[in-house]
């Protein structure tokens, strides 16, 4: 009897796996043990063993593919034996086609995602949900649509850019087609799993997949009293009332009344972020997007005037709301969560730096490529001290203490929404110049959000550093499942008393963030102590 495989769930957090390479074919005989293929989760790429012996009749899916845990993944059974998959299409992200069903839409309202909606589905039309593109993921906003319905798309092609709580990614297309229906507009948010996208036949009509919304127009056949529903001025009417530019962008008439009665200016989030880095007012710009929608060019190309400055400060007096990122809410959940569940204490000391600053010219002097920072000699010393005191190295798990064996340093980043904690793996074995050049590179794609989840998550203990602000001294909220987070405060000259005597001197205060229930107060202590010693004699990081 034909055995079927499915998606193995290979790590606690896993959803769904992808096929990085497939070590068998189909009609290849597999014996029991012998590796079937290598498939990547969210934390790392394994081999998966078979447990039966036989021949290889079928892939559920292709190598470079993602499909849900429990999906078929692959059957083995007598050669030239009859099977079958078909109870497991349903649930499969593959491009099998769709179990027909009786079923008609008033005798399914079930509470299902509408992609599962009962509708049947039309041949060669394929349904694409919301990606779940990071662990902690929820909802998605489109960022950018890259297709407009209508408009034929292939495998492989960017559909959209979706924002994440953690960053903006490209999201491609499985499929060929037309694209025959858009689940959310730019700028809007849509949970995990409902419909973002129908790809299918040019022409299909898709409104009963929809469950209860109508797909757009295809391009073609749109024209000005078909789009009513679109919230921005019709064409016509941007033509119609070219006379006035700011009128026609920005009238009462073609803003959109949020629920507190304020008036929305129809622009990307990209043109968004970039006006309000750049402090300019939205209303002063013209939009030659679609519908006059305001693009990042224009904020680009626009030169503000003493008279719009002026204007743009009054405005930026007045009170107003702002809709929370999906990073801002995330991170909001995660530190009331850290904040509140972990007892926090907080340990202080103060470093003499003057060592480790001759250290620091020394070193750069020589290693001419990459300058290093302060911040990665500490980095550094934070690694060798946690490997002489692991018990700092930790996760509270309940019922067990986790001492992790790998020393990973999150090094928190400041990006325009909030904070991203990109992970250094390996730290202690990794040279100055080896830390300096990894931090750079990810704190940059960290603020262009170009990070991939698998290089924010794994971290054992994390630093902060504020010093570049000029900030002194502060406390953090640990990053859990860290037990702790160090906060690196400015390098401040002072008088300080060396062999009796007051001279100039440079020193730095740190600061860090227990949780108790992992690391008591000597255990912290100490650690501070070997950190103090490496920073005060870097000598002895090289010992």
């Amino acid at each position: 009897m034909a055995e079927k495989i499915t998606m193995p769930r290979l790590s606690d957090t896993m959803e769904e796996g992808t096929v990085v390479k497939w070590h068998k074919n189909v009609g290849d005989k597999v014996s029991e043990g012998d590796v079937l293929a290598e498939i990547e989760t969210d934390k790392a790429i394994q081999e998966f063993e078979s447990e039966f012996d036989g021949v290889l009749l079928y892939q559920g899916i292709e190598e470079g593919k993602s499909a849900k845990v429990d999906s078929v993944l692959a059957v083995i059974g007598q050669e030239g034996e009859e099977f079958s998959t078909d109870e497991n299409q349903e649930e499969n992200s593959s491009k099998e086609e769709t179990k027909e069903t009786t079923e008609t839409p008033e005798d399914s309202k079930s509470d299902e995602a509408p992609a599962t909606a009962s509708a049947e589905i039309p041949e060669g039309v394929n349904i694409i949900t919301m990606p779940r593109l990071s662990d902690t993921m929820e909802e998605g906003t489109v960022a950018k649509w890259h297709k407009k319905v209508g408009e034929e798309v292939k495998e492989g092609d960017i559909l959209a850019e979706i924002e994440t709580d953690k960053a903006v990614q490209e999201f491609e297309s499985e499929f060929d087609g037309t694209l025959l229906f858009i689940g959310a507009e730019e700028g809007k948010s849509a949970p995990v799993d409902t419909i973002l996208a129908i790809i299918g036949p040019e022409g299909t009509d898709v409104s009963g997949i929809a469950k209860g919304g109508k797909p757009q127009p295809e391009k073609k056949a749109e024209t000005p009293k078909e789009s009513k529903k679109e919230t921005a001025p019709t064409q016509t009417e941007v033509e119609k009332t070219s006379k006035d530019t700011s009128e026609t962008q920005h009238p009462t008439s073609n803003t959109q009344q949020t629920s507190g009665g304020n008036e929305r200016i129809f622009a990307s989030p990209l043109a968004k972020s970039l006006a309000k880095e750049k402090g300019f007012d939205l209303a002063q710009i013209t939009g030659s997007g679609d519908n006059g929608r305001i693009i990042k060019k224009d904020v680009e190309n626009f030169k503000p005037s003493a008279a719009s400055v002026s204007a743009q400060n009054y405005v930026k007096q007045e009170s107003k709301t702002v809709a929370n990122s999906q990073m801002r809410k995330v991170i909001a959940k995660r530190l009331a969560e850290s904040k509140f569940t972990a007892p926090h204490y907080y340990l202080n000391v103060e470093v003499d730096m003057d060592n480790c600053i001759s250290s620091r010219e020394q070193i750069n002097k020589i290693n001419t490529d990459s300058k290093i920072s302060f911040n990665d000699i500490i980095v550094k010393a934070c690694a060798l001290a946690l490997r002489k005191h692991p018990q700092v190295n930790s996760s509270w798990k309940g019922e067990e203490t986790l001492i992790h064996g790998d020393i990973n340093i999150g090094v928190a980043v400041a990006v325009e929404e909030g904070l991203l904690v990109p992970v250094v793996k390996n730290t202690d074995f990794k040279s100055f110049a080896e830390i300096s050049s990894e931090v750079k590179d990810l704190a940059k794609r960290a603020r262009d959000r170009k990070l991939k989840a698998d290089e924010m998550e794994g971290s054992t203990f994390s630093v902060s550093n504020l010093g570049m602000f000029g900030i002194e001294s502060f406390t953090s909220i640990i990053n859990q499942p860290n037990s702790c987070i160090l906060s690196v405060g400015a390098i401040v000259q002072k008088p300080v008393v060396k062999n009796g005597q007051i001279v100039v001197g440079n020193t730095m205060k740190l600061s860090m963030a227990c949780d108790h229930r992992t690391v008591d107060g000597a255990t912290g202590a100490q650690f501070l102590q070997t950190l103090v010693t490496y920073l005060e004699n870097p000598i002895t990081m090289f010992v």
